[in-house]
């Protein structure tokens, strides 16, 4: 055996260990057991390892914490978790932290196999964040988007189910694809399912299928989405649209990868990992009764939150550049440097969308190949930042933060109340009010 081949399993449970032991060598790695941290630490001095398979829970050092101790020192060494149902939470907090993948005990052996074999394909260092456009894709050089890019290139070569959080606008269902295209899925189906322009009654069939004869215009068998996303990925973009009864057959699926057609009797397996995103805040929505907290824990295997281009103004030049010459073609349109600063000082409350829209909008209109203030059709209810303050002493930001309180005291301080006066989304107030230090509470006795 070579030491590409060494696979160390760290488990206090003897059983488990020869269990782990049997299944391993049977596919033809060469096994190295220890029964607690301690020995792990010691024989990972010594001896060269492709993988480590550990318990999370264990006497006087858990695997966290012998996890914590290696980092350091084998900062590439993959990672796999064998935890109970109730740890599954620090298997989660591991894998932000570097770890690849966990599985659930008791495990299946053939399932373990597959997920060693794709991780040892994958394994490798971290890569460092994109400096250019991949594609059309700008990962920039904000410190943000560096953080977000190190947790995508980590989850994506896990399993883990993955929730994308954010505004509209910012490229969730782009990021989505990155982790399909970096994971050991690639070159399988990558469906996407958009959850909130399907009706209700059409967004069963679309997702579980439906067999002829099921309802009137079912004139012939079709195959569900789920189906069509087997050994790959769905993507279920805007999930915070769907109804209850849609969400307790998700939760099933989700919970024994089984699914039923509609007017079928028997059911199916599929094998298909799920990403999920919305620009919702699924956790008000959870207190409001209207999404449900067990369907919600199993979407958030692990939760990335999408920057606002608010959070990464310094990526807009390149952006902006970059929007304005695919819209030019070979034409060679430019960006004055008086609209590029208002491009920058913009609060852009549709994100990245809105920008390239706006500087598309720009190339057409412009004059001489350049694209001057005057080209720019930007909304001017949206307050600019302060970057763009005039010189007679008012203040934009102080206008911006009394236009705020003043939709607070005409809502009673509910937030979505005076988001929808505003008309501004929930998280932009929210992002507002924490900006200027604002205090809903005390303006609810109006």
């Amino acid at each position: 055996m070579t030491p590409s081949q060494n696979i160390l399993i760290v488990d206090n449970d003897p059983n488990i260990l020869e269990v782990l032991d049997a299944r391993l060598s049977a596919a033809g790695f060469n096994v190295i057991k220890a029964a607690d941290a301690a020995t792990a630490v010691r024989i990972l001095e010594r001896t060269p390892v492709a993988l480590m398979v550990s318990d999370i829970k264990m006497p006087r050092k858990s695997g966290m914490e012998l996890f914590a101790e290696i980092r350091e020192r084998l900062p590439d060494l993959p990672v796999i978790f064998l935890t109970a149902y109730g740890t599954i939470p620090d298997a989660v907090d591991a894998i932000k932290l570097g770890a690849v993948d966990y599985i659930s005990k008791p495990f299946d052996g053939k399932t373990l196999i597959e997920k060693i074999n794709q991780i040892l394909s994958l394994a490798g260092p971290v890569p460092a964040c994109p400096k250019d456009f991949e594609g059309d894709y700008y990962w920039g050089k904000s410190p943000a988007m560096k953080t977000l890019f190190a947790m995508v290139t980590k989850v994506a070569r896990a399993e883990v189910n993955v929730l994308l959080l954010g505004e509209s606008g910012v490229g969730k269902e782009r990021i989505a694809r990155y982790i399909h295209d970096h994971s050991g899925r690639k070159g399988r189906p990558c469906i996407v399912v958009d959850c909130g322009s399907t009706p209700a009654g059409i967004l069963e069939s679309e997702l579980f299928g439906h067999v002829k004869g099921a309802f009137t215009n079912a004139v012939k068998d079709k195959t569900g989405l789920i189906q069509a996303a087997d050994a790959g990925t769905l993507f279920l973009d805007e999930i915070g649209n769907i109804s209850h009864d849609m969400q307790c057959r998700l939760l099933r699926f989700l919970e024994d990868r089984k699914i039923r057609q509609v007017g079928a009797i028997g059911e199916s397996s599929v094998d298909c990992r799920v990403i999920s995103a919305t620009n919702a805040d699924l956790l008000s929505d959870i207190q409001a009764g209207t999404f449900r907290q067990d369907l919600y824990y199993r979407l958030k295997g692990i939760a990335l939150t999408i920057p606002s281009l608010r959070e990464r103004k310094e990526d807009i030049p390149a952006l902006a550049t970059f929007f304005a010459a695919k819209a030019a073609g070979a034409d060679g349109i430019r960006i004055s440097p008086e609209a590029m600063a208002i491009l920058c000082a913009h609060t852009w409350p549709g994100n990245i969308r809105e920008l390239k829209n706006v500087v598309e909008a720009g190339a057409i209109l412009c004059r001489d190949r350049t694209i001057t203030p005057n080209d720019l059709q930007i909304d001017s209810n949206i307050p600019m930042e302060q970057s763009l303050e005039p010189e007679n002493g008012f203040s934009i930001e102080e206008s911006e933060k009394s236009t705020i309180i003043r939709a607070l005291k005409e809502t009673r301080g509910v937030q979505k109340k005076a988001a929808d006066l505003l008309n501004i989304s929930k998280r932009a107030i929210h992002y507002k009010v924490k900006k200027y230090d604002i205090d809903p509470g005390q303006y609810k006795s109006g």
